[in-house]
């Protein structure tokens, strides 16, 4: 069944979708009791195409089985599993942060690289803790239950924002008590990369199979590489022969202590491993207490916080750091960090000012986001205020800040077609405007209906896909230099209510679109020569650059999450349209994706937010302005 937030699910109120896996999907969803009383979960819900797949069913109920038997502080507690017309799902306890791989992702990302000292064997202590509470379980008459995990890796751990860790997912543990559960000869489960060398010769997996897996996850935290890389079969032949470089053949600051229990934990025969996951904790607890005796779990809460202050501040959360952690975190040794700590809030971050450095060109309407591209008229200040070599370190900026943000994979772009565009006409000026050539209008296509009450659907496609113009001819120059009209952009204009329309647009052929003529001041100073002349012509060649970075950069970010809507992938369409707005708090562009995007997911109110953040950030001639305020339905 087609689900969507709002909707109740068994005795459980949907909230928002939060992804889907390759068998199940989530949702973060509460459950309402008497007198108002709430208690947020996650629902895990088997995908209807594996609703009837018998294997897969009962390695989930295996799952519940397993899972609710298992109640400690480092495993996320499962609290209730049944079926809602024919779809098992488990109600999990909810986690209030992030997956470890995305911390792991956010930190490189803030320059760390690999997470400090003692973040990493924090985390990975905690991960034995709760490894051998679930390893040590017996059942009624004390017998080991005999769990394994199998399947330890960043993206199973989830660490909250209260510094708390957990172990998620014993969808693939093993449990003796369970008949006809253990692995048939020949199937392999879990991710390669996270295997011990019993798992890639196909033998018996035992509890010390995830102290392996946990020496590999702090090693990635260590190092912010894996030991072993490279395709299944070179992997598996390394890991079997234990040809797993130390960690300190990547980070020479790491002690030899700390390396030397590392590789214990990776060593290739079982009886050289620590005999438990107790045992390997307790190593690592001894070492952190005895060179970071202060760390604690508010200190991994207070990272946390500042890695993603951005996505805090988005949501329109505060969670306080105090300055007594910007101290402890100094004394770790960590530059990148000391440097991360000082920089300002997200909302005082110059992003503002950089992008909005980039002008819009004049107000001829596309279904293409306008190419932001440097002012050439002499009235804007900031830029052509100062001298040549300051507009050269200005445009540097600028370079600097488009080149700095990640690259998104290369998506495929779709073919040109020429496009029909709205072209608004021009308030009268006192000096004459060529008049554009008319063509029939086209009447506009109705939107569609999502709901009996008439709102208009929340199209992603049609907002955020880029459709390449065909080039203007050339024309002839007037004869008198034409004044660039003026736009104000500090205040958004009001929407006009539907029977107060104006008369529809004039449609031209995109063709026909023509780029008015470089503004030329009557009484514009003569050219510059010698060293002058050249930095002028240096400061424009690089600004021609930047706006051909800014044009590049916006395009390929939306035909990066467009493709990915096409392509159904809505988990990454999310993810990148929120790297975008974390990096990019002030450019409308990103919550327009946003809003989008969560339009596809089925989120009407996240959309709206977003949809709403685009207007009060997007100029007053933004192309897509229109469009928006029609799908909101603003009055």
């Amino acid at each position: 069944m087609e689900l969507q937030a709002g909707d109740t699910f068994g005795r459980y109120e949907l909230v928002s979708w939060l992804g889907r896996g390759g068998m199940a999907e989530t949702w973060r969803a509460q459950l309402v009791g008497a007198a108002g009383v709430t208690k947020s979960v996650l629902i895990k819900k088997v995908l209807p195409e594996y609703a009837d797949d018998e294997a897969f069913i009962s390695m989930f109920i295996s799952e519940a089985r397993i899972s609710a038997t298992l109640s400690h502080g480092n495993v996320a507690q499962v609290f209730d599993f049944g079926q809602v017309e024919d779809e098992y799902f488990l109600a999990m306890e909810f986690v209030d942060g992030k997956p470890l791989d995305k911390v792991l992702k956010r930190a490189r990302k803030a320059g760390l690289g690999a997470l400090p000292i003692p973040v990493a064997v924090f985390i990975a202590m905690e991960m034995c803790r709760g490894l051998h509470y679930a390893h040590s379980r017996t059942d009624g008459s004390g017998k080991p239950l005999g769990i394994v995990h199998r399947d330890i890796s960043p993206d199973n751990v989830l660490v909250s924002y209260e510094g708390q860790v957990k172990i998620v997912d014993f969808g693939i543990a093993k449990a003796q008590l369970l008949r006809g559960f253990k692995t048939e000869p020949g199937v392999v489960k879990g991710k390669y990369l996270f295997f011990s060398p019993e798992q890639a010769r196909g033998e018996e997996v035992d509890a010390r199979t995830d102290v392996w897996a946990t020496g590999v996850v702090l090693y990635e935290l260590l190092c912010a590489k894996l030991p072993v890389e490279g395709p299944p079969q070179t992997v598996m032949m390394k890991i079997a022969d234990g040809r797993i470089p130390a960690p300190t053949t990547l980070r020479p600051d790491l002690p030899e202590e700390l390396n030397a229990l590392v590789m214990q934990a990776l060593a290739p025969e079982r009886k050289r491993r620590f005999e438990s996951s107790h045992a390997f904790g307790d190593a690592l607890a001894e070492f952190l207490h005895a060179h970071y005796p202060r760390f604690s779990s508010l200190s991994l809460a207070n990272l946390l916080r500042v890695l993603f202050r951005a996505d805090l501040t988005h949501e329109g959360r505060e969670l306080s750091v105090p300055a007594s952690f910007h101290d402890e975190a100094r004394k770790w040794g960590e530059p990148a960090l000391a440097k991360l700590l000082d920089a300002p809030p997200p909302e005082q971050v110059q992003t503002r000012r950089l992008v909005r450095a980039v002008a819009k060109p004049p107000p001829t309407e596309t279904t293409q986001p306008d190419e932001p591209t440097v002012p050439t008229g002499p009235s804007r200040k900031g830029l052509y205020g100062a001298s040549a070599a300051g507009g050269l370190a200005v445009a540097g900026a600028c370079l600097w800040f488009f080149m700095g943000s990640r690259s998104p994979e290369p998506v495929a772009r779709p073919t040109p077609v020429p496009q029909a565009v709205a072209v608004e006409a021009p308030a009268p000026k006192a000096d004459p405007e060529p008049p554009a050539r008319k063509v029939e209008a086209e009447p506009p296509a109705p939107s569609p209906v999502q709901e009996p009450e008439g709102e208009t659907e929340l199209q992603a496609d049609e907002l955020i896909a880029p459709e390449p113009t065909r080039p203007a001819p050339p024309i002839r120059k007037p004869s008198r230099p034409v004044r660039a009209p003026q736009h104000a952009v500090a205040e958004e204009p009001k929407p006009v209510p539907v029977a107060e329309q104006p008369p529809a647009p004039t449609v031209v052929a995109a063709s026909a679109v023509q780029e008015p003529p470089p503004v030329v001041p009557e009484s514009a100073p003569a050219p510059k020569k010698g060293v002058l002349g050249l930095l002028d012509s240096k400061r424009q060649e690089v600004q021609q650059k930047v706006s051909s970075l800014v044009k590049t950069k916006q395009q390929e970010i939306q035909q990066k999450v467009s493709g990915l809507i096409q392509s159904k992938d809505y988990d990454a369409a999310l993810e990148a349209a929120n790297d975008c707005a974390a990096n990019n708090p002030d450019m409308p562009e990103c919550h327009l994706m946003l809003g989008a995007v969560h339009a596809k997911l089925n989120h009407p109110r996240e959309s709206t937010q977003h949809y709403e953040t685009f207007l009060k950030l997007a100029p007053a001639d933004h192309p897509r302005r229109a469009k928006v305020v029609e799908l909101l339905g603003k009055e």
